[in-house]
């Protein structure tokens, strides 16, 4: 082979490459899938877990890239933010939430907690349905249960010094 020869294969070795790179960028990008925190405070955890260390809060609307997906969890890394972790896949929504200034979007966002209920089937017009229809029924210490708070920190030394261990891997 000439030396002609040699820089003309040489040439369209760098082009092939430089092809195959940006397929794989472009098939890359395509595969990243972005989503919306669709509650009103979103953990982000350091593991797949409801106890895991919480690394970050989002909120309402923050996007963020997906990453990998186990189970009914993603890890995500939030936009902007120097920082990922789990994120469970109900504070999450394949939708891209807009907000507006003065808007009442997030007023109308679910807590993770309200979605949690939901999915069992209460909400506040069950709630009220029932408590209309038992009037008898002194509520008074079922609201004194819902605004207590444990940190989170308390609840996992109770599961550790219990000797307990939650499905997914709670106490860590």
């Amino acid at each position: 082979m000439n030396t002609r020869g040699f820089l003309a294969t040489f040439l369209l070795a760098i082009v092939i490459a430089l092809l195959l790179a940006l397929f794989l960028a472009s098939t890359a990008a395509a595969a990243a899938k972005s989503m919306s925190v669709q509650v009103k405070k979103g953990d982000l955890r350091a593991t797949p877990a409801f106890l895991g260390k919480i690394v970050a809060t989002l909120s309402y609307g923050d996007r963020v890239e997906v990453l990998e997906q186990k189970n009914a969890w993603f890890r995500v890394s939030p936009a902007g933010k120097n920082v990922t972790g789990w994120m469970h896949s109900s504070a999450l929504t394949e939708k891209r939430i807009v907000l507006k200034a003065g808007a009442r979007d997030t007023q109308a966002a679910a807590s993770g907690g309200e979605l949690a209920l939901a999915g069992k089937g209460f909400n506040a017009d069950v709630e009220a349905e029932f408590k209309a229809q038992n009037r008898a029924i002194d509520f008074t210490w079922i609201d004194r249960m819902q605004a207590m708070e444990v940190p989170q920190d308390r609840i996992v030394t109770f599961l550790k010094e219990g000797g307990l261990s939650s499905a997914d891997g709670g106490a860590r």
